[in-house]
């Protein structure tokens, strides 16, 4: 077994054994589904850095996602009725029928397709093909934390959010169809409240409700950009030569390309395998599609939200 160092004021947790397998032959094959390196440098991160001000991501993606645009076009309209009544009902009516789209299921899974592209999930052959890999290649799966919750109540503890949870569950499920050894890659967003951080979190989970112990944890990043750059740098020290990326399928284009730019800073490279999970499509009665709703709402937000981010390198 090849140790796995800790990374820089990563607290492990105690029960994750931080190891992953030795090759016995680097497999130069790309297998199919593989991402390579696309979009810009970190040009947003660098900006927010720069200024001090990374405290203040969350609260600027929010005033950019919808509804929020929305709401100041139909404020704008209602202002301008006044003065110039037909200009001031046109952005009115605007921004309404606007806020009606993207509530909507069927503009929210548009909006997933067109801007973000996400790769088709694993199939049963591809979970093969790596099953009978895994005792030849340096392979981990690496599994990005989407949220916590600091303290839930019927817990009486820290808590994984729906994100991370499902993240968690799934690559628990490629980890037992392949073989490979799993790691948990988050730690406490920008703005995030003190306390355990995601992946802490998730080893506790792993280990006492699903019976399997993580290969290694780190827990110290903050957004995307930072679980490519601390996972790659632990994993190469490790010798890993391909990790098998989890995340939803949403999150997946902007995290592989997050991935693939850190992976391909140094040698030897390591080669990323997108494993998206959460691709069901929206579903219920007919006619759900085309009425506003939370749910419809909420894969307008993610689409927009991934695609401003890989836009700007976040």
């Amino acid at each position: 077994m090849l140790p796995v160092p800790a990374a820089s004021g990563n607290r492990a947790h105690t029960g994750a054994q931080a190891s992953l397998p030795r090759s016995r032959g680097d497999d130069n094959r790309r297998p199919a589904g593989t991402l390579r390196a696309t979009g810009p440098p970190r040009r947003m991160n660098d900006i927010l850095y720069a200024l001090g001000a990374e405290s203040w991501k969350p609260l600027l993606t929010g005033l950019v996602l919808p509804p929020v645009p929305l709401l100041v076009i139909v404020l704008l309209g209602a202002a301008t009725i006044a003065t110039r009544r037909a200009l001031g009902w046109v952005l009115v009516l605007a921004g309404v029928a606007g806020l009606w789209a993207v509530s909507t299921g069927a503009v929210g899974e548009w909006l997933m397709r067109r801007l973000l592209h996400p790769p088709p999930a694993l199939d049963a052959p591809a979970l093969a093909d790596l099953r009978r890999e895994a005792a030849s290649t340096r392979t981990t799966i690496v599994v990005l934390g989407g949220g916590r919750e600091p303290m839930a109540p019927e817990y009486g503890t820290a808590n994984l959010a729906r994100y991370s949870m499902e993240r968690l569950r799934y690559g628990i499920f490629v980890a037992r169809a392949t073989g490979l050894p799993i790691g948990f890659s988050g730690g406490i967003g920008h703005g995030g409240e003190p306390g355990a951080s995601e992946a802490e979190i998730a080893a506790r989970i792993a280990e006492r409700e699903f019976g399997l112990r993580l290969a290694w944890t780190e827990s110290q990043s903050r957004d995307t950009v930072e679980n490519a750059l601390r996972t790659v740098a632990l994993l190469r020290q490790a010798g890993v030569r391909r990790a098998v990326l989890v995340t939803h399928g949403f999150h997946m284009p902007r995290a592989a390309a997050a991935f693939e730019r850190a992976a391909a800073r140094a040698e030897p490279a390591i080669e990323i395998v997108p494993a998206p999970m959460g691709m069901a499509v929206f579903t219920g009665p007919a006619d759900d599609g085309w009425l506003p709703g939370a749910a419809g709402l909420e894969l307008s937000r993610l689409a927009v939200r991934e695609w401003l981010g890989r836009l700007a390198g976040a």
